[in-house]
């Protein structure tokens, strides 16, 4: 526990939330259902309406005769279909060609069908029965569209209040279509015959130049195929390469040696028995052999002779005679080194030459071989161009001698029906359009409402942790009393609760209490390296529920065994007192304004042992003085070190000044935001003030969520009505009673240290 007069310091930078001014916007799957779920009654108006209009309108709607016919537009000849496949890289003229044997049919072609030139013989014909027949009445009741299940099939509709007119239209257009498809075709046979007979001695003149290039750089470079050459001369420069490094090893060697032996010269006789590069001289060893033995000789005797006797200077003599010989021998193996240096480093450079002399051919060749490849992939284009035209010029003298018709009629032209929309069909499109229309309109009003209805928007708004998410509970009342619903086993409450019959029956269930359980927990895990030991319970407006979620989670901590004091600060209208089943006489405001002591005031909560309140107390004039006054702070000092938890309630933050005045000596704020009633721009602008105040903010609590709701059957969920359970309250309540007065003389001798 604290030592009375430490202050409570706001949580770390990493453990205070962080506001984010990121903001993606738009809507969410999630909102969108809500917004559906909240707006359904006008989403069921919409759509009845719109579905009685469309029923009124298939009542009033007078029948028009509809018939069809289907073309199919695909080339039927197998010639004229090779048409279609002449390369577009040859002329812009390429559509001409193609549209001699491409089927389909596109929206310009349909246009001219559609125009004077089609229909005005048909129109001439149907004057002559029809009086009131026009080209206009024609074309615009006409319908021509490709079809939906193949690109090659034109559908051709017609519609009037006469069906023998709709059948004679269409009889008529269906003969036009055919001799006009039969006209286009000649016409563009001819026009795609010319533009080959045109295009052939370009594409002649083209194969021919390719070759004399391709012929023209062989003989200049004296090759086949360059690639067969690169990759020769690429085999030749890699077996250089490894007869460079192998002689490379030999001459680093042959270094090597001649450095050692140049070393071992300089020794004594006697020490070039050790000598390693002159044990394969033969000579060398044979005359060093004789050294050794004169040594072996002249040290014998040396024990028998004196220095100066004739046997030892013979000896001496004899192997001053043999030093010479076995220097000359050692010159002779250095010169034999050497001449072998010489000739590696002569081999070593001849080998570098020619591969340089090499890599330069293959360097000429790889440009040699990319203008041989182009010519190449020129020449092959040329060929392919040159006979495809070949082929099908050949297939186009072939289909212009021909007079079949290229498109056919698929099916006999229908009988004219009524096409007017049945009752049940408009009712159905009417329900669909007014269904979408009523989705729509919802979404826009609720958006436009800037009601904060889940959890979601408050993180996505806030961009701050949520640390919890506070269901919605019908009978939980803005100004219900805390013992209405507990969120502890009811044998903690007192007998006092025991006297209104309708609260024994509302007892919360598990879920209910896990909540808040869960919202303790995540406030106390937000102190890991700082514990937390006051924060201040605000929201943006009244209507949040903050004073109900500050006696709740009061509750859950005391019955996590936290000693907890809640403080009602809201000076101006104080409620925690009605939460918690407790009189207003004497608070808060006597505390401050007298030299009343807090552990006179303070009163333990019926509902909870380890609960203590400290209610606001008289309404003073001027309640922002008493909260800034210094003797505030001390008391919040005192409180904080008597207590494990002491909660504030505070007023809401816009427009009053009280929760910063209050945050700012705590670990921090908790801002309460409750869903369905709390409107967008009000939360910012009170995020706003919050930010620009500098006030510590710990997290956010989700008030009056409907997106879940506590199970109504849980373990601490029973009646209390029978008779055995009231012995154990009054039981409870004695053991009550003096822990209460145990603590309250505890605090009181805090006070007099």
């Amino acid at each position: 526990m604290m030592k009375a007069g430490q202050n409570s310091q706001p949580l770390p930078l990493a453990k205070v939330a962080q506001f984010n001014e990121s903001d993606e916007g738009g809507l969410n799957l999630g909102q969108v259902l809500g917004a559906i779920r909240r707006r359904v009654i006008l989403v069921i108006g919409v759509t009845a309406v719109m579905a009685s209009a469309g029923g009124f309108k298939a009542i009033k709607e007078t029948p028009v005769y509809q018939a069809k016919f289907e073309i199919l537009t695909k080339p039927v000849t197998v010639e004229s279909e090779l048409v279609s496949s002449v390369p577009q890289t040859l002329s812009n003229q390429r559509g001409e060609i193609a549209a001699a044997g491409k089927g389909g049919v596109n929206d310009t072609k349909i246009r001219v069908l559609q125009s004077p030139k089609v229909l005005s013989p048909i129109v001439k014909q149907l004057q002559t029965r029809y009086r009131d027949v026009s080209y206009d009445s024609i074309a615009g009741s006409l319908s021509i569209k490709n079809s939906e299940k193949a690109s090659d099939i034109l559908e051709v509709g017609y519609q009037s209040p006469d069906p023998k007119l709709v059948k004679d239209v269409l009889a008529l257009v269906s003969t036009a279509f055919l001799n006009y498809s039969l006209e286009e075709r000649q016409i563009d046979i001819r026009r795609g015959l010319k533009f080959v007979e045109e295009q052939l001695p370009t594409l002649q003149s083209r194969v021919q130049t390719q070759q004399e290039r391709l012929q023209k750089i062989r003989q200049s470079n004296n090759l086949i195929n360059p690639e067969k050459t690169g990759e020769q001369l690429s085999t030749q420069i890699a077996t250089f390469k490894q007869q460079l490094l192998d002689n490379q090893i030999q001459l680093k060697e042959a270094q090597d040696l001649y450095i050692s032996l140049q070393q071992e010269l300089t020794k004594q006789p006697e020490e070039l028995a050790a000598a390693k590069v002159l044990n394969d001289s033969p000579r060398f060893q044979s005359i060093l052999g004789k050294l050794q033995e004169i040594d072996t000789q002249i040290a014998k005797e040396s024990a028998r002779f004196l220095e100066a006797s004739p046997t030892i200077e013979r000896l001496r003599e004899q192997r001053q005679r043999l030093i010479p010989l076995l220097n000359q021998e050692g010159n002779r193996v250095q010169r034999e080194i050497a001449g072998r240096l010489r000739e590696l480093e002569g081999r070593n450079q001849s080998i570098a030459q020619t591969i340089n002399r090499l890599e330069r051919q293959i360097k000429q060749l790889s440009v040699v071989n990319r203008d041989y490849n182009d010519i190449e992939q020129q020449l092959k284009i040329a060929t392919d161009n040159l006979n495809q035209f070949l082929t099908k010029r050949e297939a186009l003298r072939i289909d212009a001698s021909q007079r079949q018709v290229p498109w056919q009629l698929l099916a006999p032209i229908s009988e004219p029906l009524p096409s007017s929309s049945s009752l049940k069909k408009n009712i159905a499109l009417g329900t669909i359009v007014g269904l979408l229309l009523g989705l729509g309109l919802a979404i826009v009003v609720d958006k436009l409402s800037n009601i904060i209805y889940t959890s979601r928007e408050i993180k996505d708004i806030t961009k701050l942790p949520l640390l919890g998410v506070i269901p919605f509970v019908k009978e939980l009342g803005e100004f219900a009393p805390a013992g209405n619903i507990s969120l502890v086993a009811p044998q903690a409450n007192s007998k006092n609760n025991l006297g209104n019959k309708n609260q024994l029956q509302l007892y919360q269930t598990d879920s209910f209490f896990e909540v808040f359980r869960s919202l303790y927990t995540n406030i106390r895990l937000l102190g890991s390296d700082t514990r937390i030991q006051s924060l201040v319970i605000s929201s943006a407006t009244h209507v949040d529920g903050k004073s109900t979620v500050a006696a709740h989670l009061a509750q859950a901590a005391a019955a996590m065994g936290q000693r907890v004091l809640l403080v009602d600060t809201n000076l101006r209208y104080p409620s925690v007192h009605k939460r918690v089943g407790l009189r207003n006489i004497q608070g808060l405001t006597n505390v401050i304004s007298t030299d009343l002591d807090f552990n006179d005031v303070i009163e333990r909560s019926p509902l909870e042992e380890n609960l203590f309140v400290l209610t606001a107390g008289p309404i003073p004039p001027d309640p922002i003085r008493l909260l800034a006054s210094q003797k505030m702070q001390d008391l919040m000092e005192k409180l904080q070190a008597a207590f494990d938890l002491v909660i504030y309630d505070t007023p809401p933050l816009l427009g009053i000044a009280d929760a910063y005045l209050l945050a700012v000596h705590t670990n921090g704020i908790v801002l309460v935001t409750g869903l369905g009633k709390l409107k967008r721009p009000v939360l910012e602008q009170a995020l706003e003030e919050l930010k620009v105040s500098g006030t510590p903010i710990l997290g956010v609590v989700a008030n009056r969520s409907k997106e879940s709701k506590p199970s109504q059957s849980g373990y601490y969920q029973r009646s209390w009505t029978q008779n055995s359970n009231v012995q154990e309250f009054d039981k409870d309540d004695e053991t009550t009673t003096t822990k209460s007065r145990q603590v309250l003389t505890s605090l009181k001798k805090i006070k007099r240290r």
